[in-house]
């Protein structure tokens, strides 16, 4: 259904576009092969507004025109719906660069490489005249953004799209995974890890759900969202906060020598305990306890017990399988 629509928009916009007087209704009809099967002129004509509606709100510029006769008729001006010449700076092309390399490991590869190419071949330079290609290394350090989870791309699609979607979901804590049925806003990287934050329909509330997390496939669901999409902004700052960032108190833990760098990155305090072990005080907020489930037996919490405990309910849930 989704790619029949496409294609029906795509015809109605070359015809606007290709046209150099406007086309009625009737000549627009007899020249796209999906109103021709459309059957009655009420499903047309509902078809026809419909399309016209999406296209304006895709960006293109319809005029509609009363000929002589009274008949109403439609185009789209080359020069009004020509868009002006690209221009990057070097932050921006560096952001372009490095977006472009999500897609290493998806299906869109092959069309953000080609993107990159094809800015290339109209003489932009990407950065400070080094080309940002997604398939080849410039230098010792380069950046990454890992997408490795097989339900990075059907939730990518389904943001987009605003479509819902039905997957099974495994707690940290969790023996077995839940069927969960949610309606996904937006995808943040978050230390490495994907998140998804969305509205999950059975608890009627706001979720977020790390894609590492998320067994077998992402299905689609037919229909539309039933909660408001929020701002963009405040879907990031509930990841960063569910994820842990924002942080509500304060913690003390033993951290083996030489290891967990991340946390002592975000230490406020670092004390050398001696037989290998520090002590560090680190921000406390939600989702502490599974981040540090992942240090394993290099963490040991001291303070709260509240989080000690929830630590430990966590590698037990992990060691039972």
């Amino acid at each position: 259904m989704a790619i029949a629509k496409a294609e029906r928009l795509m015809n109605l916009a070359l015809c606007l576009l290709g046209t150099r007087r406007p086309l009625t209704k009737r000549e627009l009809r007899s020249s796209i092969e999906a109103y021709i099967e459309a059957g009655n002129d009420d499903a047309f004509n509902r078809m026809f507004e419909r399309d016209k509606d999406d296209l304006r709100e895709l960006g293109l510029v319809i005029e509609t025109v009363e000929g002589i006769e009274g008949d109403i008729g439609y185009l789209a001006r080359r020069d009004s719906n020509r868009l002006p010449p690209i221009t990057l700076d070097a932050e921006e092309a560096a952001a372009l660069g490095l977006a472009a390399k999500i897609w290493q490991q998806a299906r869109l590869a092959g069309a953000a490489s080609g993107a990159l190419q094809k800015l290339r071949a109209a003489g932009m330079p990407l950065a400070d005249g080094t080309d940002y290609d997604a398939g080849q290394p410039h230098s010792a350090l380069e950046p990454r953004i890992p997408a490795h989870e097989a339900a990075f791309e059907p939730l990518m699609l389904a943001c987009r799209d605003r479509r819902p979607v039905v997957f099974d979901y495994r707690k940290s804590n969790a023996a077995r995974p839940e069927q969960r049925q949610v309606e996904p806003w937006i995808l943040e990287c978050w230390r490495g890890h994907w998140y998804v934050a969305g509205w999950d329909r059975e608890r009627a509330a706001e979720r977020v759900f790390r894609l590492s997390r998320i067994t077998g496939k992402v299905r689609s669901r037919q229909g539309a969202f039933t909660a408001p999409v929020p701002d963009h902004v405040t879907v990031r700052e509930t990841v960063e906060s569910w994820a842990g960032e924002t942080a509500t108190g304060t913690a003390r833990i033993r951290l083996r020598a030489e290891h967990g760098y991340p946390l002592r990155a975000r230490a406020l305090t670092v004390r050398e305990l001696g037989d290998g072990w520090d002590e560090l005080e680190i921000p406390n907020g939600h989702g502490l306890d599974a981040w540090l489930v992942e240090f394993g037996p290099d963490v040991v919490v001291l303070e709260p017990a509240e989080l000690r405990a929830e630590v430990i309910d966590r590698l037990r849930a992990v060691a039972k399988g």
